[in-house]
């Protein structure tokens, strides 16, 4: 049996099949009965650690989840560098997210969508993460938590469920209105929070906030001012307790008690990770195109809850698109050559306006160094 790490910030499933010093156990692929190689490799780069190995095909029943078998693709984790780290409890991972993140590329279908077209399920999964304040290379295992496909599980949070939009089918891209820190509003502009992307990824331990916006977070933690509520309106806000984010690490061998941080400066967008996710019970409402969050019932230390939930509020007073909108890969290749080719035009032009007065001053017909600008400006 292979314990497996549930990632809504990737789109493959792929399981170690070749031994680690890291891991205990792995897949063989070779002596499966089921398994059959695509004869297509792949490779997938994460924030932290990479892996390469190969496409295939095996049939997979879920205990505990929806009844039937399904044919659903595989990658086999053949070489990896950062990915398996010392202390994990893990030898895959599942990526939960859409079939734009899917790679080599969009074909290769995500391992829900086969369960949503094979099984009939509703297009719908939930998410509660436990063991809020255990890092990853405590000597404890944190509790797992729950994976809930095909619906909503009312025993795994307390109160209502809040939604928000999903801007993007490729990560979970939400919009974030405002960032506080106790009372004190960041009073950032919006699209600050939203830079590239904003989004829910239970694969990245921190909350990883973009450059700004982490050093603005800082400030206010250092500086502890406070300032006026929110209004009354039509948004929600999810709160953290610095329980979640001030988190204990113990050394593998138990003699280092220390802290970190949670939260860490990023250069690709607002990540949501597991640090905000511990707090919440999290629904994916593919169907409906939305994210939902609730209390988490696990989300407690010493009999106090360690996140909140409010609303509504207003979002009156913050900008009327928070996103720019991502730009998706095919589409930025499309931009790229369409501005490669304008340049090229333009450098045409120029040589000609350039050169062709240069040859008839110049009775030699060469073109040097000093009579040509674009040279100049190449080099």
């Amino acid at each position: 049996m292979l314990n497996i790490l549930v990632d809504t910030g990737s789109s493959n499933f792929a399981v170690a099949a070749a031994p680690h010093p890291f891991i205990t156990h792995y897949f063989n692929t070779a002596l499966s009965t089921t398994y059959k190689s695509a004869g297509r490799t792949v490779a997938v780069r994460y924030t932290q650690g990479n892996w390469e190995g190969e496409l295939g095909i095996d049939l997979v029943s879920i205990p505990k989840g929806p009844n039937g078998t399904m044919s659903i693709n595989i990658a086999a984790i053949l070489s990896s560098e950062g990915f398996f780290l010392p202390g994990v409890n893990w030898q895959g991972i599942l990526g939960l997210a859409y079939p734009m993140l899917a790679r080599p590329d969009s074909s290769v279908e995500p391992f829900f969508n086969s369960v949503v077209q094979q099984l009939g399920i509703p297009d719908i999964f939930s998410l509660q993460m436990c063991g809020a304040g255990l890092s990853a290379s405590s000597a404890a295992d944190p509790t797992g938590g729950s994976l809930i496909m095909g619906g909503i599980e009312p025993t795994l949070y307390q109160g209502s469920v809040w939604y928000t939009p999903i801007i993007e089918e490729w990560y979970y891209q939400v919009e974030v209105l405002k960032l506080e820190v106790g009372d004190q509003n960041l009073d950032l502009d919006c699209r600050e929070y939203n830079m590239d992307k904003a989004i829910v990824d239970s694969g990245t331990t921190l909350l990883r906030l973009p450059v700004n916006v982490f050093n603005a977070v800082v400030e206010a933690i250092t500086h502890s001012s406070l300032i006026q509520d929110f209004s009354s309106g039509q948004s929600f806000r999810i709160t953290i307790l610095p329980q979640m984010y001030i988190q204990p690490i113990t050394d593998v061998d138990g003699t280092l008690d220390c802290f970190r941080f949670g939260l860490s400066s990023s250069a690709n967008g607002l990540v949501i990770g597991a640090t905000v996710m511990e707090g919440f019970y999290v629904v994916f409402d593919r169907a409906q195109r939305r994210l939902g969050f609730a209390l988490s019932s696990c989300a407690v230390s010493g009999g106090v809850a360690l996140s909140e939930i409010a609303g509504p509020f207003s979002a009156a007073d913050v900008a009327a698109n928070c996103s720019s909108g991502p730009l998706k890969e095919p589409l930025l290749w499309v931009i790229s050559y369409a501005l490669m080719a304008v340049c090229a035009v333009v450098l045409i032009i120029l040589l000609l306006l350039l050169i062709l007065p240069c040859r008839r001053r110049d009775h030699s017909g060469e073109i040097t160094d000093e009579s040509s600008l674009v040279r100049h400006r190449i080099k």
